[in-house]
């Protein structure tokens, strides 16, 4: 008899791409058969905004956020947060803002541009209430200052997305109540480090990921990942913190819940309340 599966979320896809255009509705079939249900499918160009929506008004199980990618930050420079707002209050299944943030690593757009979006999307999450989803390469110092000059502010929440940042980023964010979300590259040989920083980490501040299509985790490492995936990258994460499955797989989809607090609970799925300690 087949057991089933832990309930699990992916915190972080993309299904609007081209990649899944010839098979979506066997992508989501199958991560839902996986256990995985509830899926956030993220916003990289709020002028194609609609094509997320069209996600997620086509499959129950999918959610969806609205924001900039700081590689489009110059292509869509100037859209004020209002304009964001609008869009996050227009559908009621936006559970999230951005991606946005800053990447000094492909440098896609200009540096000011991407801190202008940066701080916008910050704008909007907290006039909103959603959480801010924060894209943050090779720019640890100025996204760790610009999230605690905006907190000092007004308070918001939010989440490290796909982290692979240093540890004192990982560190600021959960001091002001991010989360940090782990994605593929966890399970990667070279990823020690990466790991060493998850093992230090509050487990109640942790979520999972794919970041599809990219970044699958072994045994399908270098070819297109999909929701489904997310229970490999989990299990590296259960392990990290010595936590079985089934447990991990609890906690990690509360911490999902309390912070993407739109989405009802899955199916069969009731919160306990908080999670355990590291």
């Amino acid at each position: 008899m087949t057991s089933t599966p832990p309930i699990l979320v992916d915190s972080h896809c993309h299904l609007d791409f081209d990649a899944f255009a010839p098979e979506l509705d066997e992508v989501v079939a199958r991560a839902e058969r996986a256990g995985i249900a509830r899926m956030v499918t993220i916003c990289t160009r709020i002028r194609q905004f609609d094509r997320i929506r069209a996600v997620a008004e086509r499959f129950p199980a999918v959610y969806c956020s609205v924001g900039t990618h700081p590689h489009e930050a110059g292509e869509e420079r100037g859209i004020p947060s209002r304009d964001i707002v609008d869009l996050a209050n227009s559908f009621d299944k936006v559970v999230a803002i951005g991606e946005c943030g800053l990447d000094y690593f492909y440098d896609n757009s200009p540096r000011d541009a991407q801190v202008e979006g940066f701080r916008a999307h910050i704008a909007a999450a907290r006039e909103t209430g959603l959480p801010l989803v924060v894209h943050a390469r090779d720019a640890d110092e100025d996204t760790a200052a610009i999230l605690e000059e905006e907190y000092a502010k007004g308070p918001f929440t939010g989440v490290l997305h796909c982290f692979s940042s240093g540890r004192a980023l990982a560190m600021r964010a959960v001091d002001i109540g991010f989360y940090v979300s782990l994605s593929g590259i966890v399970t990667f040989k070279k990823s020690q480090d990466l790991r060493d920083i998850v093992a230090d980490l509050p487990v109640e501040r942790l979520l999972v990921e794919t970041d599809a299509p990219y970044l699958a985790p072994p045994p399908y490492r270098g070819k297109r990942n999909e929701p489904a995936y997310v229970v490999h990258t989990h299990r590296v994460v259960a392990e990290t913190k010595g936590l079985d499955e089934a447990e991990s797989a609890r906690i990690t989809t509360e911490n999902f819940l309390r912070l993407f607090n739109r989405v009802p609970p899955p199916p069969g799925f009731t919160p306990v309340g908080s999670a355990g300690a590291a």
